[in-house]
């Protein structure tokens, strides 16, 4: 018998439906059946969105008819200390965390996704691009892709679009990041070669592809396939986009690249930016001897810049659309400055364990409208040293700082800014920033000289999990004095005890350099701070977390399982 394949096209009406969208992600079921003699056979569920989006030639990307910027940010598929096998609560509190900052977009660089990515991104409101490719036919690595470019790369990227075009989250496709053929010839057959596949499967989307050399005489570019001009880097030539690229559309496909240590101050005027290393293929023999760069937001590499320069331009002209902002989280490998033992990327917004650094605190103030007062750097410094403290901020006139009760001064963003600074005179205990808006006080923030390392504490991102085996709760664990300051060059070695219903899924720190093994039940704290992850068993028995340190008050904490 020779099976028959029919296809049925329907149209559905939805009236006053409620639309997805970044801020208020509304999902919708539809549920297809197939039917024989009046009996319902086979079923199959697929959840999506209703919403229309426009890019735009002078007022950049429009969602459900509203002006909005993408701000976006590319990562890596790792998941710090838990390695590379996907855990749909990892994942999910990844995008929690940079929900917190105000962040709208996921750019999948430089691989198809994951499918509990995009679930995800449906369920929270995420703008996706979805990427497909690190290199066409020409190779960056003697062993990638390319050895199988012209077996798979048709197949794989019908999958990619057939898997992924019912996500609502997934706006844009992209076909490639910086890939060797943008210099050569071939690289405009490809690209149309590419548009045609994705365009034949899914005409209601863009095509962009990630072009490190964005000018108008890139072959990716002159192919006419693209419907977004994909721009890495080059923050300089932002402005003039719209007379170097007449009539077309902006994405930041990759942007910034700037380098930070969570906790690390480098003692140097910090309104002076630093290039590190002074070119991609020059080896680095500079730096910090401890192989840390400070978190002032001062460092960046050469193709970059650092957050806030390319923050400022993506603010001044409707045109630009939005940025993936290279990257969210430090990912494992890439230890750009610096050689081994660095082992991971100095590029995330937040570090490999979890936690935000600084600049975390600039986005937030940018890009949500909570009340936003941070201060940095800590205080812990030696008599004699001058030291630059920065504020970000927002929903305020000004900002005062007092050092131990006496005003230093008050400060104000002007122009473009989007920090504020004053160079101090270290003077151990207190400094307090009070943020106003027309003389009334908006938030208050205290950064206080702390003693010596005396306790513990754990504090769990979850306190109860599921009993199914994966579900996880991620505990950040502080070194404090005995007054409650988290001591910021604390690196105590934790030692972890669990019992009942769980396990150690992982631990970490977040130091781009540490050697420690991920896979294990102690942890040395950096800069104050350490990670451990719990994976909760199947049996409903709650879980007991213990940390002890020698010298420090032990700290302990239950997780229920349901």
């Amino acid at each position: 018998m020779k099976d028959t394949v029919t296809n049925v096209e329907q149209e559905l009406q939805v009236p006053a439906p409620k639309l997805w969208s970044d801020t208020r992600p509304y999902l919708y079921k539809m549920i297809t059946q197939v039917s024989s003699g009046g009996k319902i056979i086979d079923a199959y569920t697929t959840t999506t969105g209703i919403r229309s989006f426009l890019f735009e030639v002078d007022k950049g990307f429009l969602l459900n008819g509203k002006q909005i910027k993408i701000n976006g940010v590319c990562d890596h598929h790792d998941l710090g200390c838990l390695g590379t096998a996907i855990n749909t609560r990892a994942l999910e509190r990844q995008l929690e965390i940079l929900k917190g900052m105000g962040c709208n977009g996921i750019r999948t660089s430089h691989n198809p996704p994951a499918p509990e990515l995009l679930d995800l991104c449906d369920k929270m409101g995420f703008i996706v691009m979805d990427e497909a490719f690190d290199m066409w036919k020409m190779a960056k690595n003697k062993y990638d892709y390319h050895l199988v470019w012209d077996q798979w790369h048709k197949k794989d990227l019908q999958d990619l679009v057939l898997r992924d075009r019912n996500h609502p989250s997934v706006f844009i496709w992209s076909i490639g990041n910086e890939i060797p053929e943008q210099w050569d010839s071939s690289g405009s057959t490809i690209a149309k070669e590419l548009a045609g596949i994705v365009k034949e499967l899914d005409n209601t989307r863009p095509i962009t592809s990630a072009m490190n050399d964005p000018q108008p005489g890139n072959k990716i570019y002159k192919s006419g396939a693209l419907d977004l001009v994909g721009v890495n880097y080059h923050h300089q030539s932002f402005a003039n986009f719209q007379k170097n690229f007449p009539g077309q559309k902006f994405i930041g496909s990759e942007t910034v690249s700037a380098l930070e240590t969570r906790g690390q101050y480098d003692l140097i005027p910090s309104d002076s930016i630093r290039r590190w290393p002074s070119r991609w293929d020059i080896p680095f023999n500079k730096g910090n001897k401890n192989m840390t760069v400070s978190a002032y937001d001062n460092v960046s590499t050469p193709w970059g810049s650092t957050q806030e320069e390319t923050l400022k331009e993506m603010k001044k002209h409707d045109f630009l659309s939005g940025q993936y902002i290279w990257t969210g989280f430090d990912y494992i490998g890439e230890p750009t400055p610096y050689p081994w033992p660095a082992r991971s990327s100095y590029f995330g917004i937040i570090d490999l364990a979890g936690f935000p650094k600084d600049v975390y605190y600039m986005y937030q103030s940018e890009w949500t409208n909570k009340d936003v007062l941070h201060l940095l750097p800590h205080w812990n410094w030696k008599q004699g040293d001058t030291v630059d403290v920065w504020a970000y901020y927002n929903h305020a006139d000004e900002v005062e700082l007092f050092l131990n009760g006496k005003s230093v001064g008050m400060k104000k963003k002007a122009g473009d800014d989007l920090h504020i600074m004053w160079r101090l005179p270290f003077e151990a205990g207190t400094l307090k920033a009070v943020s106003r808006k027309k003389g009334k006080v908006v938030l208050t923030k205290e950064v206080n000289t702390a003693g010596p390392a005396y306790k513990i504490e754990l504090i769990a991102d979850r306190k109860t999990i599921a009993a199914d085996g994966n579900d996880l709760s991620f505990i950040t664990v502080k070194v404090l004095d005995k007054n409650g300051n988290l001591v910021p060059d604390a690196v105590n070695l934790v030692q972890f005890e669990v019992t009942g219903g769980g396990s150690i899924a992982g631990v970490d720190n977040g130091s781009q350099t540490s050697m420690e093994s991920f896979k294990d039940n102690k942890r040395k704290s950096f800069n104050g701070l350490c990670l451990v992850v719990i994976k909760a068993g199947k049996m409903k028995r709650d879980i007991r977390v213990k940390a002890t340190a020698v010298g420090l008050q032990t700290a302990q904490i239950n997780i229920t399982l349901k």
